[in-house]
C-alpha cells in the first residue's frame, strides 16, 4: 500500500518550531522525509534545532522571526521560499499566553502581544502563504489552536479570544483558498512541554504522560500523527476541519488547564 503519510520532497514551515509541540512536529515530519524550515523568535534556538534535524538526512533552514510583528513576516516567508523553492505545508504553531493576576491587571501591551502572536501573525502569514501556494498548485495549512478557544476561563481571556479568532480564520482561509490549499485546525489540550513545568500539577519525569498527581497529559510526539494526517494526501478531502487532540479533556483541574495553554 502507498504510504499516505510519506512527506518525501515536501517542504514544511513550522512557526514556534524550535521547542515544544513545534519541535516535535519538525522531528516527525523530517522522519517522514520532509525538508523543514524552523522559525521562532530566537534565531540561535532555530539553528540548533535545524542542525539536529538535519542529521536525519533532510534539508533544513532556520530563521529568527517574531510572528507578532507584521513587517517581519513577509521577509521571513520569502527567505524560506527562496531557500527551498516552495512551501508545501505551513504550520502556524507559535503561541503565547502569559499568566496575569486579574482581568483588570491585563495591560494593553500584554493583550496586544497575545493577540499578535496567536492571531495577527497567523493571519498575515497564512494570507501570504495561501496565495503563494495557490499560484504554485496547492498545499496544506494547519493552525494550532487550543481547547481554551472552546472552553474559555477568566485566566485565559485574551488567549481564548485570540485562539477562537484563529478557529474562525481557518474557515475563512479554507473557503478562500479552496480547493487547491487545504486549511485545518488542531485544537490541542494540555501537553507535557517545557511550559508544563510551571503548572500547579506538573508532569512527572518518572511517569511520561502523567502529572505528579496522576492526571493524563499529552506527550509532544502525540501531536505528530494528527499533523501528518492533515498535511499529507491521507486527508485529501479534509478542509476547514477542527480536530481536538486533548485526550478527551478529562481529569485536568481548572488551574492546570489555565497554566497549560501557553
Amino acid at each position: 500500500m502507498t504510504d499516505l503519510f510519506d512527506m518525501t520532497g515536501k517542504t514544511v514551515l513550522i512557526t514556534g518550531g524550535s521547542r515544544g509541540l513545534g519541535r516535535a512536529m519538525a522531528q516527525g515530519f523530517a522522519e517522514k522525509g520532509a525538508d523543514i524550515a524552523i522559525v521562532s523568535r530566537k534565531a540561535d534556538a532555530c539553528e540548533a534545532a535545524a542542525a539536529e534535524i538535519a542529521k536525519l538526512g533532510v534539508r533544513t533552514f532556520a530563521y529568527g522571526c517574531h510572528i507578532g510583528r507584521w513587517d517581519e513576516i513577509e521577509p521571513m516567508f520569502e527567505a524560506v521560499w527562496n531557500n527551498f523553492g516552495k512551501v508545501d505545508v505551513l504550520i502556524n504553531n507559535a503561541g503565547m499566553s502569559p499568566l496575569y493576576p486579574s482581568l483588570g491587571e491585563v495591560s494593553e501591551r500584554m493583550f496586544d502581544s497575545v493577540v499578535g502572536v496567536n492571531f495577527k501573525g497567523p493571519f498575515r502569514l497564512g494570507a501570504i502563504a495561501g496565495e503563494r501556494m495557490m499560484k504554485a498548485g496547492g498545499g496544506s495549512m494547519i493552525n494550532i489552536s487550543s481547547t481554551a478557544s472552546i472552553n474559555p476561563s477568566p485566566g485565559t481571556a485574551p488567549y481564548s479570544g485570540a485562539k477562537a479568532a484563529l478557529n474562525a480564520l481557518t474557515q475563512c482561509f479554507a473557503a478562500a483558498f479552496h480547493p487547491k490549499v487545504r486549511v485545518n485546525t488542531i485544537i490541542v489540550g494540555p501537553f507535557a512541554t517545557d511550559v508544563a513545568e510551571h503548572w500547579p500539577d506538573p508532569p512527572d519525569p518518572a511517569r511520561p504522560g502523567l502529572t505528579k498527581s496522576g492526571r493524563r497529559v499529552g506527550l509532544p510526539r502525540e501531536i505528530v500523527t494528527t499533523a501528518l494526517y492533515l498535511a499529507a494526501d491521507a486527508s485529501a478531502y479534509v478542509n476547514g476541519a477542527a480536530i481536538k487532540v486533548d485526550g478527551g479533556g478529562w481529569g485536568m483541574g481548572r488551574a492546570a488547564e489555565e497554566a497549560a495553554v501557553a
